[in-house]
């Protein structure tokens, strides 16, 4: 099976500059692929089985891929996972930001920069266990 991202595409509108838009006139973005986003959705529906986070937004933007997870879907989002492939030779393309915009953790690898959650996991399911 090729691992391909999950595409997105938004129309290129008349007030936009031209220089992020594609041959095929839709605007380029920066996506998650499928093994990426297998990662996040097995931490994140660990976490909804704890009874943590119940809702999540996907946002894929020129710079940016996030993933945001909420508690509830009326309020902030609690965490935001980021792809931002132009840190990838610096600090590393992925991080873990929380809702006060604190960087939680920042790498090249994905599995290693999801690891915080697993005390976040731990605690839950002790609290639960209770």
């Amino acid at each position: 099976m090729v691992e391909e991202p999950i595409a997105f595409l938004r129309a290129v509108q008349g007030s936009q500059p031209a220089r992020t838009a594609s041959p095929g006139g839709q605007v380029a973005q920066v996506r998650f692929d499928r093994a990426e986003l297998d990662r996040i959705l097995t931490i994140y529906g660990r976490m909804v089985a704890a009874g943590e986070w119940r809702d999540y937004a996907i946002d894929f933007l020129s710079e940016v891929a996030a993933f945001s997870i909420f508690r509830r879907s009326s309020e902030a989002a609690l965490f935001t996972i980021e792809k931002r492939p132009k840190l990838r030779t610096r600090q590393g393309q992925y991080a873990v930001i929380e809702a006060g915009g604190r960087i939680l953790k920042r790498g090249h690898d994905l599995a290693q920069v999801l690891r915080v959650f697993d005390r976040t996991l731990f605690k839950a399911l002790a609290a639960r266990s209770l």
